[in-house]
């Protein structure tokens, strides 16, 4: 349901709210989440174009959340990787279907719908409140 490039997206999300407000290098939070490092820097250039993180230059410098995990709902990094796409037409382009979704299509879009309001009410602190394998190293414990 969701792409690699979105599970990701949340490791790193969920590695910076675990060390937040401490920044991290992208090579300590591609080894702390198994993500390749070639690959996480492009994902965390999306993630700061959108706001989400934001990138500190310079020694002790990395990549930081854009606000408090607390207030950084896990749609927001879901959004800005590749967003929720809900189902507003038939698929299959059928005319019988032009006044609404069929029974499949109208459960499917239910069901992306409760995904999408589940990421809306999740936090990224809330990801952080028990130690995980992102979780249990201290920022400098990751380097």
């Amino acid at each position: 349901m969701f792409s690699n490039t979105v599970e990701y997206a949340l490791r790193a999300a969920v590695c910076l709210a675990s060390a937040y407000p401490s920044p991290l290098t992208t090579r300590c939070i591609a080894k702390a989440t198994q993500v390749p490092h070639h690959y996480l820097s492009k994902i965390l250039q999306t993630l700061s174009k959108a706001g989400v993180i934001v990138s500190v230059r310079g020694v002790g410098g990395g990549h930081v959340l854009g606000a408090q995990p607390s207030v950084i709902p896990v749609l927001r990094v879901v959004n800005a990787i590749e967003p929720v796409q809900r189902i507003r037409a038939c698929p299959l382009k059928l005319g019988d279907h032009a006044q609404g979704l069929c029974p499949l299509h109208h459960r499917l879009d239910a069901i992306l719908g409760q995904a999408e309001a589940a990421f809306a009410a999740t936090t990224l602190h809330e990801l952080t409140s028990a130690p995980t394998v992102l979780c249990r190293a201290s920022p400098k414990g990751l380097s």
